[in-house]
C-alpha cells in the first residue's frame, strides 16, 4: 500500500472514531440525566475499572498502557460532560 492510501484509511478510521466518541458523549449525557433523577453520584470508579479491565483484555499487551491512558481521558471528559447536565 502507498503512503497516501494508508493515510486515507487512517482518515476513514478517524471519522469513525469521531462519530463513535460523539455518540458515546451523547449517551453520557443520558446517563447523567438518569443519575441526577435517581440522586446517584456522577463518578463511578468501580464502573470505570470494570470497563478498563474488559477493554485491556481485548488489546495486545504492548497497547494496554495506551488504551488505559486513552480511556482515562474519555472517562474524565464524560464526567465533565455529565457534571454540566
Amino acid at each position: 500500500m502507498e503512503l497516501n492510501e494508508l493515510r486515507f484509511e487512517i482518515d476513514k478510521i478517524d471519522d469513525s472514531i469521531l462519530k463513535l466518541l460523539d455518540k458515546r458523549m451523547d449517551l453520557s449525557v443520558k446517563v447523567a440525566e438518569f443519575k441526577k433523577k435517581h440522586k446517584l453520584p456522577i463518578h463511578d470508579p468501580k464502573r470505570e475499572l470494570e470497563i478498563l479491565d474488559k477493554l485491556i483484555k481485548k488489546v495486545k499487551k504492548e497497547r494496554e498502557s495506551a488504551i488505559k491512558t486513552l480511556y482515562m481521558l474519555i472517562f474524565e471528559l464524560s464526567r465533565t460532560e455529565q457534571e454540566n447536565v
